[in-house]
């Protein structure tokens, strides 16, 4: 056999992963979406980094529900825009997108306003982003916005195992997009599009899949998750009850959740899984925006106060244990003082275990936006104050009668201390418990003994 001289020049040099950095902004679904994507560019051969100084690839996954939205993602574009300049300055690329609702609603603006954004993917359509990606970097400004006549969900691939393992012991899993209800404060209608429900053969495919890498609790997603309905295998029509029944029954999967509810999709089938499923945990995000039944006319919400009262009645009858969510907006255009205090009325009804409140903000597009009577923004504030404090009262007067109470705690992630680990209550409260000798992914009996004012705190029993 002859001799073969080898120069270095010859030799391969190992070929760098290429890296994705993704930035998320808002909802639950936004953070499922975020994951999706990461999982369809692993197919190209991209890693995820939580780095974005190493990042060949940068995607901010928008939300467009606040005010100002847009420009947090224009400030962020421009520090991008800098970081790109200096890779170009030493050999290096750097791909920019943009994906999700801002992306919807401003597509084409975004791609005049920031020359250095190379992609934009809307909701919709983030299954072509391995497409966009290729046609990106051979030089193309990309824009993809339409709403997709095929599946989305048909063309992206299935959980990572590994991946899944990574990201902990819960999951969000989507199972309807979109919303028909066309509120006059929101956008998602026209971002999101209209209401879509999954097929029961998707969705118990990838909860089988989670379970396998290792989730114990998946959370079902939806703009109104309980407007679900498909067909069953038993061929006859489904709701989100129905659903939950289903996938009770994966071996493994210990807890489910779900998110967010609208007032009038709460039928009689999905309260009754309130009272016979165990592994549905007793807390119901039930937003309602209002007291006031003028400003709920107002807000095309289709229900009144005493509907929504009536409604909560009839689920804490059945699962008297249940933890109640909700939204708020104060300063609807044409909010009175009386109006106002119809909220905190109602808020005083209900008693919340947490809530979400906001000033409201002009969304363009929406008919909120052309009404007459906006509300002073000092007025704003000051209703908001008031409410928030009511609300932060009654989050730690319902944390102070968890205090003695034995549950049992999904441990998910280490705590501060050693030897701590942190998990969340049946009512969605992160609990720290001293927990040496158990690990993350079990199930472990704890008794309440103490309420902080964001967590509670427990002790290890038997």
């Amino acid at each position: 056999m002859s001799e073969q001289t080898v120069f270095l020049d010859d030799v391969a040099a190992p070929v760098r992963a290429r890296k994705v950095f993704v930035k998320t902004y808002g909802c639950q679904m936004n953070v499922y979406d975020s994951d999706r994507m990461t999982d369809a560019l692993s197919k190209d051969g991209y890693e995820a980094t939580d780095r974005v100084e190493d990042a060949d690839l940068v995607l901010l996954n928008t939300c467009h529900i606040r005010e100002k939205a847009a420009e947090k993602v224009y400030s962020e574009l421009g520090r991008l825009r800098e970081m790109k300049k200096a890779r170009a300055r030493d050999g290096r690329e750097m791909v920019i997108g943009v994906t999700g609702c801002v992306a919807q609603a401003e597509g084409k603006e975004i791609l005049r306003r920031a020359p250095a954004v190379d992609l934009v993917i809307g909701p919709q359509t983030y299954h072509r982003l391995p497409d966009a990606l290729r046609r990106a970097k051979g030089g193309e400004r990309v824009i993809e916005t339409d709403y997709a006549i095929e599946d989305k969900f048909e063309h992206l691939p299935a959980p990572d195992k590994a991946r899944t393992r990574q990201r902990g012991v819960t999951a969000f899993l989507t199972v309807q997009e979109g919303c028909d209800k066309f509120c006059t404060f929101c956008v998602v209608p026209y971002t999101r599009g209209a209401e879509v429900s999954r097929p029961v053969s998707q969705i118990l495919a990838e909860a089988e899949k989670l379970v396998e890498g290792g989730v114990r609790e998946v959370t079902l997603l939806g703009q109104n998750v309980n407007a679900w309905h498909g067909e069953g295998p038993d061929g006859r029509p489904w709701g989100l009850g129905d659903l939950l029944r289903r996938l009770s029954e994966v071996e493994g999967l210990a807890r489910l959740r779900y998110t967010t509810s609208h007032p009038r999709d709460m039928d009689d089938s999905l309260i009754a899984a309130h009272r016979d499923l165990p592994k549905l945990m007793p807390y119901l995000h039930l937003p309602v925006q209002s007291g006031s039944d003028r400003i709920l006319k107002a807000m095309n919400r289709r229900h009144t106060a005493a509907e929504y009262i009536a409604l909560i009645e009839r689920v804490r009858a059945v699962q008297p244990d249940l933890a109640i969510s909700g939204d708020f907006i104060v300063g609807f255009p044409g909010e009175s003082d009386e109006d106002f205090e119809a909220t905190m009325r109602l808020v005083g009804t209900v008693g919340y275990a947490q809530a979400f409140s906001f000033k409201y903000s002009v969304r363009p597009g929406t008919p909120g936006a052309d009404m007459q009577n906006h509300v002073e923004e000092a007025v704003k504030a000051e209703r908001l104050e008031r409410l928030q404090s009511l609300l932060f009262t009654q989050q730690r007067d319902f944390a102070a009668r968890c205090v003695g109470k034995t549950i049992d705690l999904l441990l998910e992630k280490p705590g501060r201390m050693p030897d701590q680990l942190v998990g969340r209550s049946p009512w969605l409260q992160p609990v720290n418990v001293g927990a040496n000798g158990s690990e993350i992914g079990d199930i472990i009996k704890v008794r309440i003994t103490d309420a902080g004012p964001n967590s509670l705190f427990a002790e290890a029993i038997g």
